[in-house]
């Protein structure tokens, strides 16, 4: 292979990673890096814990300096450069200098963009005040941080409730500020089903955030002191600050004006190879269209782990080392208060979407042995094909340990394995860290007796459909619980005294059984299918799930 130029469009996860991959592959490669920005390599994710002095250096939030990684890699790092044309036919862009305030042109052999993604910025009355902002960048991170320290803001309103969202409604809170959450969905998280999402808003509550679920912002009007926030639903929000935190929109513009083809979804298109639509371009990151992993269909995953695969994916394919680039999984995790939210793969509303036939199962365990000190919640939704008991998705909201555990379904879902495989998974126990049973072999165990239909169940939103003539609730847990709240029109039979009250319950209805998270209710289903019981159900998740 004779000596290529390579030009390289954007830094960050993927442009940043595609270029230092490039120079390891490849000594003798000439390889500009265009960045329109100042800064080439940031910790996007840790921007808002600045914001919130958990970070207290700002040198801190930058992965690489220019300088340093020029030097390191050879590389001719241009910011402050924007790439303003490609004309794929010769092979050739037109560059801006901001700087010097003049344009020029660069050839190129290949090809990689990694342009990234923008702020939604919604066309509302007063959205342009200077109270006002988006937080996707370093610059962004420190124009809030500065607005903080000099104005000392009472009251925020967060616009937004991703991730990024809560992560900086938290931090805000941090340092003192009120924090007011608006968000048009029913719940927090948007790729969260609504009763893992449930967990999280009693949390938010517990720490004075206030929500403002299923309405959206109409206008902002500022006065002398402050910005008054009128709401879809007539309610008026005071706010010293607002961020918008709304999502973000794959940079395109370049890629579209140079005629490279976009997917359904609005990113740039581009095949198992990364390669766009002209063969000497290559894509990667926030800007493109990828392939969920489960369903192969076409999405959007603003996430940096897969856009640093793809840079070094790229990077091999432009030097010649074949490589496909297999889709995503979509794996997130994000820290709210004290909360720890996971998920991975699919949703409900996903497979619903694309016809999959699921079923799910919630489970609700220790993060530890419960004999051992500091044993804290773990609840684990698990989504799984109705017929051959392949994972689909998870989701995981906690106080400890959900990080593993997710990273282990991660792992199981990217080797396709079913939850018959993690029934037999052997995880690493020891009291401090796990139980003998971890919570990811309760939640195969569980998943795996619902498809053997050794404990048929119902679900929390089908408690409302029961037919008071036909259908009999049964509270199985002790009648301390019970007195403490259960489940309109149940009757309490605890679990310890339920073989000797079987004559209490009629064989004619349908025996609907629930515990505070599942297990004794399945215990008191297998009790009763063995006395010739045969219309019971168990309330996955139990009570807790229910509430």
């Amino acid at each position: 292979m004779g000596k290529q130029k390579i030009i390289i469009v954007g830094g960050v996860a993927g442009g940043a990673t595609a270029a230092a991959r490039l120079r390891r592959l490849d000594e003798q490669a000439e390889i500009i890096l265009f960045e329109k920005g100042e800064y080439i390599s940031f910790a996007n994710c840790g921007l808002p814990y600045y914001i919130g002095e958990v970070i207290k250096d700002k040198e801190a939030l930058l992965v690489q300096t220019p300088e340093k990684m020029g030097q390191r890699f050879n590389l001719d790092i241009r910011i402050h450069s924007e790439v303003t044309k490609i004309e794929p036919a010769e092979k050739k862009v037109t560059v801006y200098d901001s700087q010097r305030k003049k344009h020029y042109e660069e050839v190129y052999d290949k090809l990689i963009l990694a342009p990234g993604a923008e702020p939604v910025k919604p066309n509302l009355p007063g959205i342009n005040s200077k109270k006002i902002f988006t937080l996707r960048n370093v610059p962004d991170t420190y124009r809030i941080k500065d607005y903080v320290d000099n104005q000392k803001p009472e009251h925020a309103v967060i616009v937004g409730a991703g991730f990024i969202g809560l992560e900086v409604a938290e931090n805000l809170h941090h340092l003192g500020v009120k924090v007011s959450i608006v968000e048009l969905a029913d719940h927090v998280i948007g790729p969260l089903d609504l009763e893992m999402a449930t967990l999280v808003h009693q949390h938010l509550q517990a720490k004075n955030i206030k929500l403002y679920l299923q309405d959206g912002v109409k206008s902002f009007t500022e006065n002398q002191s402050h910005l008054e926030v009128d709401l879809q639903s007539g309610k008026r929000l005071k706010a010293d600050l607002v961020i918008m935190g709304i999502g973000v929109k794959p940079e395109t513009k370049l890629a579209k004006e140079a005629g490279l083809q976009l997917g359904q979804t609005g990113g740039i298109l581009v095949n198992e190879y990364l390669e766009t639509s002209d063969p000497h371009i290559y894509a990667v990151g926030d800007a493109i269209e990828v392939t969920e992993f489960i369903s192969r269909q076409p999405r959007l995953m603003p996430l940096a782990g897969p856009a640093n695969k793809q840079g070094r994916i790229a990077a091999n394919n432009v030097y010649g080392k074949k490589e496909q680039y297999h889709g995503v999984l979509g794996t997130a995790i994000a820290k709210i208060f004290d909360l720890t939210v996971a998920l991975v793969g699919n949703n409900e509303p996903n497979l619903i979407q694309r016809q999959i036939p699921y079923e799910k199962s919630f489970t609700h365990s220790g993060s530890h042995a419960a004999y051992y000190p500091g044993a804290l919640p773990l609840s684990i939704k698990l989504l799984f094909h109705r017929e051959n008991g392949s994972i689909l998705g998870a989701q995981i909201v906690g106080f400890a340990g959900v990080d593993k555990r997710i990273d282990v379904l991660a792992t199981a879902l990217q080797a396709k394995m079913s939850v018959f495989d993690l029934e037999k998974l052997e995880l690493a126990y020891a009291p401090p860290f796990s139980s003998a049973k971890d919570p990811i072999n309760i939640a195969g165990y569980t998943a795996a007796n619902i498809l053997k239909e050794d404990a048929r169940i119902f679900h929390w939103n089908e408690v409302t459909e029961l037919n008071p003539e036909k259908d009999l609730l049964i509270d199985v847990r002790t009648p301390e619980e019970f007195a403490l709240g259960s489940i309109a029109r149940a009757i309490n039979i605890p679990i310890d005294d339920l073989r000797e009250r079987t004559s209490e319950i009629s064989k004619d209805k349908n025996i609907h059984l629930f515990c505070q998270v599942g297990l004794r209710g399945y215990t008191a289903y297998r009790i009763l299918a063995q006395q010739g019981f045969t219309n019971i159900k168990n309330l996955s998740g139990g009570y807790k799930t229910y509430q």
